[in-house]
């Protein structure tokens, strides 16, 4: 049985996560098709899905490829993220056992992970923790959108080379899962909001330069005072021999 565009899409979002396709990654129709063992259609499907998400992007003669965020797309998706995060934490209830239960599973996944050496999978418990938390606190369709979100900052990081520390992430998990334990809302939220900060702030982005700034250097006037220059005597006859002659490619540059 082949492979549907739901699934396939699904493990392109995972792979993103797990930091195992890097920004500006091709991803080949025909590649795909024989990878998921099935038609263009559905693999383009998939595609045009994951387009839709914001998660590729397609050229028409160059094909699929993995987003790759600019500056200002970097930063709309941390602020989309910390909007939809601590909105759902304040405006969330008590937290039932079954919830608890379940984040603090996933807790225990990101901590095994982190005595591993698989970096993938780190990676993708890592993130799938906020997606995990939207699952816990009732509202799937925040789920959906908080996948595709941290997707997105997962590229993000991977782009601008981020500094954070997965060891302090998983403490940040455990402590915001605590605070809503006891029932402390607003000190979890304070607690998302600072761990968004900071994977924020642990990102390389380099400050705006000035596109034309290459061009310019290189079209700059040389340093040497032209107008200074003493003025050649015109020859009073030239051959087409002569190094001279108004024809002398020199003489026309």
């Amino acid at each position: 049985m082949s492979t549907s565009a739901s699934e396939i899409s699904a493990r392109i979002v995972e792979a993103v996560m797990a930091q195992k396709l890097a920004p500006g990654s091709r991803l080949g129709e025909q590649q795909l098709a024989m990878l998921f063992d099935c038609s263009r259609t559905i693999v383009r499907e998939a595609l045009t899905r994951l387009a839709a998400r914001g998660i590729v992007t397609v050229s028409a003669r160059r094909g699929w490829f993995v987003i790759e965020p600019s500056q200002e797309e970097a930063r709309e998706a941390f602020e989309a993220r910390r909007v939809i995060e601590l909105g759902l934490i304040r405006s969330t209830g008590k937290i039932d056992k079954t919830a608890l239960r379940q984040l603090k599973s996933h807790l225990q996944r990101e901590k095994a992970a982190l005595k591993e050496s698989d970096v993938g999978n780190r990676s993708f418990l890592l993130g799938d923790f906020h997606v995990c938390l939207a699952e816990c606190l009732g509202n799937t369709l925040l789920a959906d959108t908080l996948r595709d979100f941290t997707a997105r900052t997962t590229l993000i990081a991977m782009l601008y080379q981020s500094t954070h520390d997965a060891v302090q992430s998983c403490e940040d998990h455990v402590q915001i899962v605590a605070a809503l334990e006891r029932g402390d809302h607003a000190a979890a939220e304070a607690l998302m909001a600072a761990h968004i900060g900071t994977v924020q702030s642990a990102l390389r982005v380099q400050a705006p330069t000035d596109p034309l700034a290459q061009l310019r250097d290189a079209l700059a006037p040389l340093q040497q005072n032209t107008a200074a220059r003493p003025k050649r005597r015109k020859p009073a006859a030239s051959s087409p021999n002569d190094p001279d002659s108004s024809t002398y490619l020199g003489a026309l540059l």
